[in-house]
């Protein structure tokens, strides 16, 4: 029997993982959970992710991707605008979409307490977010700008409250310099 070409699965397992962890939650997520989701035999999820660790890093990788399009749509190249602002609306952009989404990206970066293995990809999403910040402040206040957005987005998402795009105006304007 001749082997299929299948380029495309590797993606719809990450895709599928993302899906499993959204209305599972991590605890929900096994390579065989996966593999039904994403419609694959069993042995592609560990083929293409040998362990669940693996899996958890390229579904991070994707969904931190998320809010980084976002904050490249709203800062714009140039340095112009209200910083606050800017941040605020793109805040609000991202806890206003699907919060599945949001809650999912979260939920992964915070395994990274229990799971080293996911450890190095929440660093450099933290490294490349503050670096882009950095082009319209210092480093440091990139940092704090960046503790401070994402406290707001884990109050909201806690509290099941609604997110107040000024308060988070002011509370980010008082951190830029």
């Amino acid at each position: 029997m001749a082997r299929r070409h299948d380029p495309a699965r590797r993606q719809r397992i990450v895709d599928a993982a993302i899906r499993v962890v959204g209305r599972k939650g991590i605890a929900g997520l096994s390579h065989r959970s996966v593999a039904a989701e994403a419609d694959v035999p069993l042995g592609s999820t560990t083929y293409h992710f040998a362990t669940l660790e693996e899996l958890m890093v390229a579904a991070l990788r994707q969904t931190n991707e998320g809010f980084a399009r976002v904050l490249a749509e709203r800062l714009p190249e140039d340095g112009s605008g209200d910083l606050a602002t800017q941040l605020a609306r793109a805040l609000g952009e991202w806890l206003g979409g699907e919060r599945t989404g949001v809650e999912l990206e979260y939920e992964l970066y915070l395994a990274a307490l229990r799971r080293p293995a996911l450890r190095p990809v929440a660093a450099e999403w933290t490294e490349r977010a503050a670096e882009g910040l950095a082009r319209r402040t210092d480093p440091v206040t990139a940092r704090a700008l960046l503790a401070l957005m994402d406290g707001i987005c884990l109050q909201v998402l806690l509290t099941g409250g609604s997110y107040d795009e000024e308060y988070a105006r002011a509370v980010l304007a008082r951190v830029i310099p």
